[in-house]
């Protein structure tokens, strides 16, 4: 299935990224587009940012700029070893790696990171670099996790998808159904509800589980309506379950290829860049986690 934009993916010479530049060539290839693969460059501005005075010593930026050149150079031949036919681009952005992604964000379709660069260990919660970019690119983010040595990813098992409200439950299938069907894997789709809790509008009407539960079954046959006759191959099973939705989802995604989720789960507001669930996924996922960012309308005039 081919989308819109290219592939970005950020390195910055660790293990962990050079895995996520690999699985960016992978989407890249599966969406028919071309992959951007950038590093955040402190020397590629003249001057320092911290002292706008000062200018970078010759030697240091010669120094630097070469360091980089090679750790892209490196990327991109992962890369293209990973998937032949993609065209690849490099570039040395100046900037921290935060803004040079969230900037890179504006014109991609997606975004790819490892969960933790250099200074990261195995075990360790998500890198700040992936929270941030996940939580304020303009664009969907796929975040790749630290599987141990040797790093991998995993390209079996089904896609899964969580699914909450009607609003970002479109992008969220159309990013699943098209991934499982390229893949030709199983659809896992996943939706949690509580009586009380973060559900308090079942509390105050006071509703049976069993009248919640009903309801919950509607709520995904309704967004699943007409998807199995876009994509008529697609094997689609149907998680509906009791419970919170990050124990679901990661219960489920030990045996995924992929887990999709929208930027903002139940109960997001306007302002709310991160939902708890697409958050707590990020630290703890043992497979890449793409977090679809939901168009914001246009406001009428």
């Amino acid at each position: 299935m081919g989308e819109n934009g290219h592939v970005v993916a950020g390195v910055d010479g660790s293990a962990v990224a050079l895995n996520a530049a690999r699985w960016a060539a992978r989407e890249a290839a599966r969406r028919r587009s071309g992959l951007r693969i950038v590093y955040a460059d402190p020397t590629a501005a003249p001057v320092l940012p911290e002292f706008p005075g000062l200018h970078w010593p010759e030697e240091h930026r010669e120094h630097v700029r070469d360091q980089v050149a090679h750790r892209l150079d490196v990327a991109a031949e992962a890369a293209r070893e990973q998937e032949p036919g993609v065209a690849v681009s490099t570039a040395a952005c100046p900037g921290s790696p935060e803004h040079v992604l969230i900037d890179e964000s504006r014109t991609a379709a997606l975004v790819v990171v490892g969960d933790r660069g250099f200074g990261g260990f195995t075990g360790l919660l998500a890198g700040a670099v992936a929270v941030k970019v996940a939580a304020h690119a303009k664009s969907s983010v796929a975040v790749v996790p630290d599987t141990g040595d040797p790093l991998t990813f995993p390209v079996t098992g089904p896609v899964l998808a969580g699914v909450d409200d009607a609003l970002s439950a479109e992008p969220v299938l159309a990013h699943a159904f098209g991934a499982a069907a390229d893949w030709d894997v199983p659809l896992h789709v996943v939706h949690t509800w509580e009586v009380v809790g973060i559900d308090l509008k079942w509390l105050r009407s006071r509703l049976p589980s069993e009248m919640v539960g009903d309801d919950a079954e509607s709520f995904v046959e309704e967004v699943l309506a007409g998807w199995d006759e876009r994509y008529p191959g697609v094997e689609v099973l149907r998680f509906v379950r009791r419970g919170a939705p990050t124990a679901e989802l990661l219960s489920r995604a030990k045996e995924a290829q992929l887990v999709v989720v929208g930027a903002r789960g139940r109960g997001g507001v306007s302002g709310a860049h991160l939902g708890s669930t697409s958050h707590k996924l990020l630290h703890h996922s043992p497979c890449p986690v793409l977090i679809v960012r939901t168009p914001v309308p246009a406001s009428s005039t």
